[in-house]
């Protein structure tokens, strides 16, 4: 089995759906799939979709250019747990200060360096879930409701969650793709390949309509593991000649014009 996650193309998140631009790499990734189909003579086997309307769109471009339907599961929307109060001193100054936002409100894995540089418990497979972002928010509680979504849907498709790994009840060759959210994507990965979620989300980027691909690895007959091929591809881009866009990346050097 082959899952293919695959990030909302550039956002406009005032009205929930793609800027121009973003258009644009939906097309060229909607593109890309009808020539990779054709050439390998290989199908997408499942769509799911997230409810939220820039995922939507850009899955659009994909279903119409292959002529398929996707279905919409609202554990897929992006990851939005919430830091609920911010009684920490040391964790208040090391969530960012957004205008209009409050405490109350802001998410809970957009925590800055200098408040993670000295915590390996965050980068913990197993203490993540023991650390004060996750006792003073609800992202404990939304990273299991997501992961019990996964688990469901894969087990539909022959392979259930057997400790850390998966029982192959029914052998498969098919390969589902998922449209979703960078936050979420991270969430997914961080259930199947066993790390924390911490450390995909601030050591990772995956850009808009960035693919990744991973696969059931059945070393031994019945038990299944879940290994990533790749990460945040864009062979659409390399292609087209496009650039893509910047959206989940901070910039490179403290001094350039870029975002902060």
């Amino acid at each position: 089995m082959k899952l293919l996650i695959i990030r909302h193309g550039d956002p406009d998140y005032s009205i929930d759906s793609l800027t121009e631009r973003g258009d644009r790499e939906a097309e060229l990734l909607a593109s890309y799939l009808h020539r990779e189909q054709e050439r390998t003579g290989t199908a997408i086997d499942a769509f799911y979709l997230s409810p939220l309307g820039r995922a939507q769109r850009t899955a659009s471009f994909t279903l119409e250019k292959l002529g398929r339907t996707g279905e919409t599961l609202p554990w897929l929307r992006e990851f939005d747990a919430k830091v609920r109060v911010c009684e920490d001193p040391e964790l208040q100054a090391g969530i960012p200060q957004y205008p209009g936002v409050t405490a109350k409100t802001r998410l809970a894995w957009d925590i800055l360096p200098s408040y993670l540089k000295d915590r390996p418990d965050y980068y913990d497979p197993i203490d993540w879930r023991r650390t004060e972002v996750c006792r003073l928010s609800d992202m404990e509680e939304k990273f299991d409701l997501v992961t019990k979504g996964l688990d469901e849907l894969l087990a539909k498709w022959g392979c259930v969650r057997d400790g850390r790994f998966y029982r192959v009840e029914r052998e498969s060759h098919a390969t589902l793709a998922f449209f979703c959210h960078f936050g979420l994507e991270c969430v997914l990965l961080s259930h199947l390949i066993g790390v924390s979620p911490f450390a995909l989300w601030h050591g990772t980027v995956a850009l808009p309509t960035s693919m990744t691909l991973l696969h059931t690895e059945e070393r031994e007959q019945g038990l299944a593991s879940f290994r990533m091929a790749y990460f945040g591809s864009m062979p659409h881009f390399a292609e087209s000649g496009h650039e893509p866009s910047f959206h989940a990346r901070f910039c490179e050097c403290f001094g350039d014009d870029t975002r902060h």
